[in-house]
């Protein structure tokens, strides 16, 4: 087995051990919440995703900065002291693929299927509702949809849900195209 594979099922586990500890301590939508927050912050953080993904980060400078983000966003107890679990378990530079499984993990508990939104250009709220309450009807589930606004597409949207891809980008569309003209 690959150390790939390895650290795919750690992660995997932990995702599921702090799913456990949150639904022990009733906790489990606060988690999720906070959760989301952190994710933002990686993803609106430059600096904060170079700080995960540096290993030659000291244990105390990952600590301190666990501590002032759990301090700023009010991080509950029980999962400021996961975060914290993750550094020490030298396990933290997987936080953000942790975090992405226990909220699909949560999510598949209260029985959602979980989509994927990619557009041309900035949607509104009310747009990803109506594509989110689309997908719910023709999936006849509820719909839980991670939108990314893609600037490299050139136009349209391509919704992935479970194994069914949805692609209307011009993007895709000019590659079409392109293999086509190869192949002549």
């Amino acid at each position: 087995m690959s150390n790939n594979n390895l650290s795919i099922t750690a992660n995997n586990s932990y995702s599921q051990a702090l799913y456990e500890l949150s639904e022990e301590d009733n906790s489990t939508s606060e988690i999720e919440n906070q959760a989301n927050a952190v994710l933002k912050l990686i993803n609106s953080s430059k600096d904060f995703k170079v700080l995960i993904k540096n290993p030659t980060n000291k244990q105390s400078e990952l600590l301190s900065v666990v501590k002032a983000i759990s301090e700023k966003f009010k991080l509950s107890n029980l999962f400021s002291r996961y975060l914290s679990f993750l550094i020490i378990k030298r396990k933290f530079f997987f936080v953000e693929k942790i975090l992405r499984d226990f909220l699909l993990i949560c999510s598949n508990k209260r029985g959602e299927i979980v989509a994927k939104l990619k557009s041309a250009k900035e949607l509104s709220g009310n747009e990803i509702e109506n594509i989110k309450k689309e997908l719910s009807n023709n999936f006849n589930s509820k719909i839980n949809l991670n939108y990314e606004y893609d600037e490299n597409l050139i136009g349209g949207l391509i919704i992935k849900v479970g194994s069914i891809m949805i692609d209307s980008s011009i993007q895709s569309k000019l590659k079409k195209i392109e293999n086509q003209m190869i192949e002549a």
